[in-house]
């Protein structure tokens, strides 16, 4: 598809289409928007301009979801699929700015800090795909772009521990899911099928084809293990925040060393 696409096409037919294929993969998808945009609101509390950056942003479900909740602050998407940066360009850039970085891989944090400190960084289902060594690089260098006082929030699918809790989280998301009504009608691997049948798509694609994409498999890794990688990249406060089945918000803080004080609440 041609770079100057329009907002309008690519809403209708598909960033409007991502956002209905996604509701098969997150149990409550929509509530735990509510919920990362409550931490983040919290975090950020009193800030006349607090910056939030995106983790994997894909289209920019999340990011556009902050900047309306939250409209006096700058919001930063980052992702390297060039197709989905496209779209989110095309569908929220008046809210949003989109960042092309591959996350873990190479100066991707640069882009970052040259926007100055972050106050939040937010993800949803983008970090289970980082190989764990890879992840854990990245909440290190999350933990030093955030100012101190600054949160991280991980919202995705992720499992528990124990297999008998992990059992039961599945029944109720398997509850969850029966009550909910009829499943979209196009499931991820759909999406893409339809997206490579249109022809405007074409050198988005073969863009997308030469960096090699390939998003890998899941890491595996429970809530736990996440928390615990969190804790070694030097959070001094970490947990759960909400969860429902298998469908997990994770916070953690930046906290303040003892001598610094806190940000002015009339500070950018």
């Amino acid at each position: 598809m041609a770079r100057n696409m329009t907002a309008e096409t690519a809403a209708r037919l598909w960033v409007d289409r991502w956002e209905r294929q996604q509701e098969l993969y997150a149990t409550a998808r929509e509530e735990r928007f509510h919920v990362v945009a409550d931490v983040v609101a919290h975090g950020t509390r009193g800030m006349r301009r607090p910056l939030v950056a995106d983790l994997g942003c894909g289209p920019g479900s999340l990011a556009a979801r902050l900047a309306d909740r939250l409209p006096h602050a700058r919001v930063l998407a980052v992702d390297h699929d060039p197709l989905l940066l496209a779209l989110g360009r095309a569908v929220h850039g008046d809210a949003v700015g989109f960042v092309d970085a591959r996350i873990g891989s190479g100066p991707w944090a640069a882009a970052l800090s040259a926007a100055g400190p972050l106050d939040a960084v937010v993800s949803t289902t983008a970090l289970h795909y980082l190989p764990v060594d890879v992840l854990a690089s990245v909440y290190e260098e999350v933990h030093g772009l955030l100012r101190p006082g600054g949160v991280l929030v991980n919202a995705d699918h992720l499992f528990q521990e124990d297999t008998a809790i992990r059992r039961l989280a599945a029944a109720v998301a398997g509850g969850h899911d029966a009550r909910r009504g009829p499943r979209p009608p196009e499931d991820w691997r759909g999406w893409w099928a339809g997206v490579a049948a249109d022809g405007r798509f074409a050198d988005l694609l073969a863009e997308r084809e030469a960096r090699g994409l390939d998003l890998g498999d899941d890491n595996g890794l429970t809530a736990q293990r996440h928390m615990e990688l969190m804790r070694k990249a030097g959070f001094g406060a970490v947990g759960s925040v909400w969860q429902y089945g298998h469908s997990c918000v994770l916070a953690a803080v930046r906290t303040r060393p003892r001598s610094l004080p806190a940000r002015h609440p009339e500070q950018g």
